[in-house]
């Protein structure tokens, strides 16, 4: 499978074919289609991994050899890989590692994707390719996406069976699936480019699945407009990287190129900021992030696949997989701050200020999303490739968990606000109750428990520990203040939705839990949410060893090695663990989550401050207008575009350009009244004319030349003949 990953896209895009093709005439709409198509996307993705993993275990005899030879020229690197995907082998393009030492060697393996490409267009003198690219990073995603997508798909075929729009929905769930497959797996830029629309292009589709409703017709476009903000940062960057590695769009020469200096520096730092951009949109990054909670209007399901595998974790993966341009461009290895670092810390904190006012638990589990976004761009940003990809697996679990207990909940009253239609509900819904507490646990971060633990303290270990001298303190204060807050607000979601008397729509109802196609999921996601952190234990966790067996496995698997990662580099290391920060962690919960419970659950908080305390009160309404960014975007900007600009474009319209068009036409009028009667008329008409008269004369004369007499002729002729004559005398004189 590992050269021939590109069937596994391929199925869910003829699926989505297939589903609108005869759908609607198959009993269950077309969602068995694409259950079973996703499920072998899942059998092959799995396949894709165990392939990997073998490969890591047993990695080529060349491989150094390849990788030795390939570690400078970048162009060289590219060359060899499309020679050997010409020839039929995977490609070890741009693998190096400077370990030419033999003991050195033996420590540190060189795993080389495979890669596999043919000519897309030729222009010019540039050709360009489109192929595959798998290593650790893609082989996972393979596995997340399909796995989340299936269980969505059977999640769905119970909340949306008997919709409208059935058939359209999961053939367009079908084509998500698709398009992150197909990004993921792309081996260059310009190809990540066509997988990157193709989610936005989905997502606009199910995000106003139910577009009658003007909300959310209203928030589709609102997501795929912001989106586009963010897509001019992606193509002016992927072009400025395009000239500065030397006209490749490859990934692996890409990198390559920048781990070995071969580009400058300004050029890769440009580009590395257009592409943050684009991960700001994308990946919900304050300040573009408003679109996100908005897309909630959307089918549950399609919330959680958006929010934990596909859509906002493509901004994720384009700073992974080109992790040698941002590395290098930021200088991640050897700062304490950059672009990057910045905009994930101010993310994960404004983003989890925003859910403690939200009554909507799909717009609490939305924001918590942002926060935990910027989680994972914080550790990018100070150097934690593996702790941002670990927590992108695990936050994937726990939070598809998540969103799908709120679909179980709303599933039979219709509604996802906390305060007035919820309350009570986790005797009449165990299962739920249950799930959903695991997830919030992992959110949470529980100490040695949950997945979230794990992948959230590595981040934190990564900040203290990454960098120059003193690591990145300012992501670790963020990181600690964001976890406070986390627990805060999941708490008060818990206390809603769960406990005190059922209110609104949940009392009216007599509830009850969902079915097998509803729940099962929610039992395998919750079971996940506890045991995918044990997937990279450290190798000492307070002094104790951990078994070599069981230790940094999902590191020594998943982390590229060679030259297009930035490894080879002295300036990139890996993190320990930390005790002091593992149990400042567990005070965060202690702090977050006690002190909601005594505000909430216990009714000991200082209630109503906001209504005796100004700064208080000031503070809730900026939470509450979400920090005026809606404000700023649809009544500033759009509104002064779609007024005062839009009536002093239309003044200038009318008054400059249409006064300059009729004064050209009105001198073009003139011109052609003085041509017509003074040119045409007055000169051309009559040389017409007397030319005419003219001919009428002579002719009037030469006509009564005509009178029969022979005599006379030949005296014409004789006169004729005689000028003639005098002529050539004149001439030949």
């Amino acid at each position: 499978m590992l050269t021939h990953v590109w069937i596994i896209p391929l199925i869910p895009a003829l699926s989505f074919v297939a589903i609108l093709a005869i759908g609607k005439r198959l009993p269950k709409k077309g969602a068995e289609i694409g259950i079973a198509s996703v499920a072998i996307c899942l059998v092959l993705a799995l396949a894709t991994g165990t392939g990997w993993i073998s490969r890591v275990n047993h990695p080529p005899e060349s491989a150094h050899a390849e990788a030795t030879a390939q570690s400078v020229e970048g162009h060289e690197a590219e060359a060899t890989a499309t020679a050997s995907a010409t020839e039929g082998e995977p490609a070890a393009s741009a693998d190096a590692e400077h370990a030419e030492g033999g003991a050195e060697a033996e420590e540190h393996h060189v795993t080389p994707p495979v890669q596999r490409n043919v000519t897309w267009f030729e222009t010019g003198d540039v050709t360009v390719k489109a192929g595959t690219l798998i290593d650790g990073l893609s082989a996972l995603m393979l596995v997340i996406v399909t796995f989340i997508s299936l269980l969505v798909h059977v999640f769905s075929t119970d909340y949306v069976g008997g919709d409208r729009r059935e058939t359209h929905y999961f053939a367009f769930l079908s084509l998500f699936t698709a398009a992150m497959l197909f990004y993921v797996i792309s081996d260059n830029t310009l190809q990540m480019v066509v997988g990157w629309e193709l989610v936005g292009l989905c997502s606009f589709a199910l995000i106003g699945h139910w577009w009658e409703e003007k909300p959310n017709s209203d928030a589709a476009l609102k997501a795929f407009l912001t989106n586009r903000v963010g897509d001019i940062g992606l193509l002016v960057g992927v072009i400025i990287l395009y000239f500065a590695a030397g006209k490749t769009f490859d990934v692996l020469s890409l990198n390559t190129q920048a781990n070995a200096g071969l580009i400058e520096h300004n050029l890769l730092l440009i580009g590395s900021l257009c592409l943050i951009t684009a991960v700001m949109s994308k990946s919900g990054q304050f300040v573009l992030h408003t679109w996100l909670p908005d897309a909630m209007a959307g089918p549950t399901p399609v919330s959680a696949l958006i929010h934990a595998a596909t859509m906002v974790v493509a901004g994720i993966y384009l700073v992974a997989r080109n992790y040698g341009v941002f590395f290098n461009g930021l200088s991640i290895g050897t700062a304490n701050v950059n672009a990057l670092a910045v905009v994930g810390c101010v993310t994960l904190l404004f983003g989890a200020f925003l859910a403690f006012v939200q009554t909507d638990i799909k717009k609490v589990l939305a924001y918590s999303t942002v926060s935990q976004l910027g989680y994972m761009v914080t550790a990018l940003g100070v150097g934690g490739w593996t702790a941002a990809i670990f927590h992108l697996f695990t936050h994937a679990i726990f939070k598809a968990c998540l969103f799908l207990g709120s679909g179980s909940l709303a599933h039979h009253i219709h509604s996802f606000d906390m305060k007035k239609d919820m309350g009570g509900m986790r005797k009449r819904m165990p299962i739920t109750f249950w799930t959903f507490l695991i997830g919030t646990a992992a959110l949470m971060g529980l100490p040695l428990i949950t997945a979230g633990f794990w992948s959230k303290d590595e981040i934190l270990a990564g900040a203290h520990q990454l960098g120059g001298d003193g690591g990145y303190r300012f992501a670790v204060i963020m990181g600690l203040m964001g976890a406070v807050c986390t627990c805060a607000y999941m708490t008060r979601a818990i206390w809603y939705v769960f406990y005190g008397e059922p209110r609104g729509k949940s009392a009216e109802h007599d509830l009850h839990e969902n079915g097998p196609r509803i729940t099962v999921p929610l039992i395998i996601l919750a079971t996940g949410s506890i045991l995918v952190g044990y997937a990279n234990l450290p190798e000492k966790v307070f002094g104790i060893g951990v078994p070599e067996s069981l230790s940094l496995r999902f590191e020594h698997f998943i982390e590229p090695t060679g030259a297009y990662f930035p490894s080879a580099d002295n300036s990139f290391s890996h993190p320990e663990f930390v005790p002091w920060i593992a149990l400042v962690s567990a005070l965060a919960i202690v702090i977050g989550a006690g002190g909601a419970y005594l505000w909430y659950f216990k009714d000991k908080g200082p209630h109503g401050i906001t209504e005796r305390n100004k700064v208080a009160r000031t503070g809730y309404k900026v939470l509450e207008n979400k920090y005026y960014l809606d404000w700023l975007y649809t009544d500033v900007i759009v509104g002064f575009v779609k007024g005062p600009f839009a009536r002093a474009t239309n003044w200038f319209n009318q008054n400059i350009l249409d006064g300059v068009v009729n004064s050209v036409g009105k001198g073009a009028r003139g011109a052609g009244e003085f041509v017509y009667h003074r040119i045409d008329q007055g000169v051309v008409d009559n040389v017409v004319k007397g030319s005419g008269l003219a001919a009428e004369g002579s002719g009037s004369v030469l006509r009564k030349t005509q009178n029969g007499k022979v005599q006379w002729y030949a005296a014409y002729l004789f006169l004729g003949a005689t000028i003639l004559a005098a002529i050539f005398v004149i001439v030949a004189s």
